[in-house]
């Protein structure tokens, strides 16, 4: 194992043990099917595109830098490499290099003064909580004005961040019939989905099928940032059992010839 790759294995065990608390608190929510592929590369594009335009601010990467980023994706020249003009006009926020890791730009400490605490680094995000997770937590917010922020979210009750893609998909509330569910979640003896507890009370720049979409880009992309190698990993295997069918067949004729003496 790679020192890299151990490096990886002891931050997510560490993750893990700061999570346990979190699991249990949240174990009644039941939630919907992400749409991961990560063959998509058009949606991990513009996953990468929006995690940067609403979510670096406050969120971070850490262990990964623009220029990886950018050849996974295939955010590349006539030559193969990194476009490092279209990535310094899209992706990495002014005063930092393509070669930099991706950090936030908030002090920890201000963070941790306005809203109580500070927004953790999520690269490792969807290996400790799960696509589908990820994808109804950002489909879960609805208005609370008993919460500093005005939200909250039916995954994770009394959250601390505010809705940050509430001009894309609207504002919602709790559809009244389950409003006893509020604070807890819903329990999986109710057959439907986080969506259909909540109401569209003010339409946003997106309808709610294109916010959709928006949220499992999103999700898609953390998915890839959590264990990149992923994307070489999934297409070296095609290649693998490619060799293997051939290997197979080889080794049944070679059978055949030694064999065939005997019968």
């Amino acid at each position: 194992m790679s020192a890299r790759s151990l490096f990886r294995s002891c931050m997510l065990l560490v993750a893990l043990m700061g999570a346990a608390p979190t699991f249990a608190e949240e174990a009644k929510v039941v939630l919907d099917k992400a749409p991961v592929d990560l063959a998509n590369k058009p949606s991990l594009q513009r996953g990468a595109k929006y995690f940067m335009n609403y979510c670096v601010g406050c969120h971070s990467l850490q262990y990964m830098r623009y220029n990886g980023l950018a050849k996974d994706l295939g955010i590349v020249d006539s030559k193969g490499e990194v476009d490092t003009t279209l990535m310094e006009s899209t992706l990495v926020p002014k005063g930092q290099k393509v070669t930099d890791y991706i950090v936030n730009s908030m002090p920890k400490e201000d963070a941790a003064k306005w809203f109580g605490i500070a927004p953790p680094d999520l690269t490792l995000e969807a290996r400790v909580r799960g696509a589908d997770w990820i994808y109804t937590y950002l489909r879960a917010f609805y208005l609370d004005p008993k919460k500093p922020t005005g939200v909250n979210n039916l995954v994770f009750p009394d959250v601390a961040m505010p809705d940050v893609l509430v001009n894309e998909h609207g504002i919602y509330t709790l559809a009244q019939a389950n409003s006893e569910h509020k604070t807890e979640g819903y329990s999986k003896k109710h057959e439907e989905n986080v969506t259909s507890m909540l109401m569209l009370q003010q339409k946003g720049r997106l309808t709610p099928a294109e916010y959709d979409h928006m949220a499992g880009d999103i999700t898609n992309f953390l998915v890839y940032a959590a264990e990149p190698v992923q994307l070489k990993r999934q297409h070296m295997g095609v290649w693998v059992l490619v060799f293997l069918v051939v290997f197979f067949l080889f080794a049944l004729l070679l059978k055949r010839e030694y064999w065939k003496d005997v019968h």
